[in-house]
């Protein structure tokens, strides 16, 4: 498959918002965040420093599936800290690759010292939609005599 571009242009589409939350944070408060911004994972902060990601996934197995209780659970006890990140000029056929590899559904975005974002699965299959839906219409423009190139 070729999907051609880089995380950089998912990021200039999605914005710049990055959602996050405290390793201190209960873990209700992280769902609920999540749930209020309708995003799948939130990234852990600690002093201006990405730390690690809490994700639905993570609730579900380390918190539910055991018995813990949200309101008292820290986010720090159950977050993912040995995380897979990659940069804004990753491209994206490698970060789908990496993801399914992984059976990871969140990706990191971060440039030397900053955080540039998140990306997820989603991002992604919504970048690989787009240039297959622009590639088609080039097709049937070329096909139906429009070509111009």
């Amino acid at each position: 498959m070729d999907v051609s571009g880089t995380i950089d242009a998912i990021l200039g589409q999605k914005g710049a918002e990055i959602f996050s939350v405290s390793p201190e944070a209960t873990v209700f408060e992280a769902v609920e965040i999540m749930a209020n911004k309708n995003v799948g994972a939130l990234l852990v902060i600690k002093d201006g420093a990405l730390v690690g990601m809490i994700s639905e996934r993570d609730y579900t197995r380390k918190v539910m599936l055991r018995g813990k209780r949200s309101r008292e659970t820290q986010v720090h006890e159950i977050m993912s800290s040995d995380l897979t990140v990659v940069t804004s000029r990753e491209p994206v056929e490698n970060c789908l690759r990496m993801m399914t590899d992984k059976r990871i559904r969140h990706l990191p975005v971060v440039d030397g010292e900053k955080l540039r974002g998140i990306i997820s699965i989603g991002d992604l299959v919504k970048c690989v939609i787009a240039t297959q839906s622009a590639a088609i219409a080039h097709l049937e423009s070329y096909i139906s005599g429009g070509y111009s190139g």
